[in-house]
């Protein structure tokens, strides 16, 4: 039995969980392609995203990895599944023209007798093409195919406490990726060569927690460059009189930490002042209604009502569920703090409150991970919860 993140127990509970939403909505069975939700259901590590994968589950007995044969060693090696119920598909159908893997998929659907079932999909995920689904669709022709996206992804949304410290332990090494922004960035500096940095604290962990990959590399623009989120950086020196904002993560067994502090190098101008006091003024309003039984959407309303009195407005969603991901993103794809959002906040819950600004000459960003916890909100971080200055 390899050496597995979870307890068998939990990874059940997780099976009887999934499959009591998968009876609720009529299928016989799901396939899962999402890699976050593949290790969440069997503990399946690695890099093998880029071709075609997945875990088929049923209503009864182990789930099964499917995959590229080279990976199905992977497999062996990091989920709790037996030899039995991991198969792999020939090199021939890698990246072939000719031919599709879900042939083999399908075959193997067939083989348990699926072939006329209603199978759960996921169709809008980052892992799921259109190729495969029309090959699946000519290749299962009396099965039901259905749209399953994000089933697996809610059963996740709550955590066990063995997950919340995974994730207090990638705070830990965010907390340090941060500090080392700060100890490290001067003018004149390369953009590429903090980043290094930044990665190197990333990868080295903190507090005796080795670090994980993060799903989204570190987003790091200055100047008018953060006017504008998700951009990454180059080797452009760090100039005085510029804001830099560092979104990054920390991660540990692949669960994502992520948080966000804004550097400025040199006096700022009054109005990053001014909008680091609406939004420190906003987030405390937005966790003082983080707590069970309220709804994501109330943070939003919170934080906006108080960002908007300050002259300020924000028309994005201002946070997402996290925890275990994979690239290309750390959010969970469910939950978000936004308005219209009516999903109930229960204890266990994780997010990443993101309230972002960008400025009409750069950015601002001073973000939480939290988790809801029976009374309210615990910050993940202890990051100083400000706009960092050097001079």
């Amino acid at each position: 039995m390899p050496h597995l993140p979870f307890s068998l127990s939990e990874y059940e509970t997780r099976l009887s969980k999934t499959r009591t939403e998968m009876a609720a909505r009529g299928l016989d069975a799901i396939f899962v392609t999402d890699p976050s939700n593949m290790a969440w259901l069997t503990g399946y590590d690695g890099w093998s995203f880029y071709v075609h994968q997945g875990v088929l589950l049923s209503m009864e007995g182990e789930p099964v990895w499917w995959g590229r044969a080279m990976d199905a060693v992977g497999a062996g090696l990091t989920t709790w599944l037996s030899h039995d119920n991991i198969r792999g598909y020939d090199d021939t159908y890698v990246q072939n023209p000719t031919k599709h893997p879900m042939e083999e998929l399908s075959a193997l659907i067939s083989d348990h007798g699926l072939e006329r079932s209603r199978i759960g999909l996921e169709m809008d995920n980052y892992y799921f093409t259109a190729s495969a689904f029309l090959s699946l669709q000519t290749c299962l022709p009396k099965a039901k195919l259905m749209d399953a996206t994000g089933l697996v992804n809610w059963q996740r949304a709550v955590k066990s406490p063995t997950e919340i410290s995974y994730m207090r332990s990638a705070a830990r090494i965010v907390e340090r990726m941060h500090q080392v922004v700060v100890e490290k960035a001067e003018p004149g500096m390369k953009k590429n060569e903090l980043v290094a940095d930044i990665y190197h604290a990333s990868v080295m962990g903190a507090d005796g927690y080795w670090g994980d990959y993060p799903a989204i590399v570190p987003m790091a623009p200055s100047g008018m460059d953060a006017t504008a989120p998700h951009l990454t950086w180059d080797d452009a020196p760090l100039k005085q009189g510029e804001s830099t904002f560092f979104e990054i993560a920390g991660a540990y067994r692949r669960y994502q930490c992520p948080q966000s502090r804004t550097l400025f190098l040199g006096q700022p101008p009054q109005k990053y002042l001014d909008a680091e006091q609406a939004v420190l003024e906003a987030v405390e309003a937005g966790l003082e209604q983080a707590k069970p039984g309220n709804h994501c959407e109330d943070i939003a309303n919170a934080f906006n009502a108080t960002l908007n009195r300050h002259g300020f407005q924000k028309d994005s969603r201002c946070g997402y569920a996290i925890g275990i991901s994979y690239p290309p993103d750390w959010g969970e794809r469910t939950m978000s703090f936004r308005r219209g959002d009516m999903t109930v906040l229960q204890p266990g819950m994780t997010f990443h409150f993101m309230p972002a600004l960008w400025l009409d000459d750069g950015g601002l960003e001073i973000t939480e991970p939290i988790v809801i916890t029976e009374t309210g909100a615990e910050c993940l971080c202890a990051t100083p919860r400000r706009l960092f200055i050097k001079d």
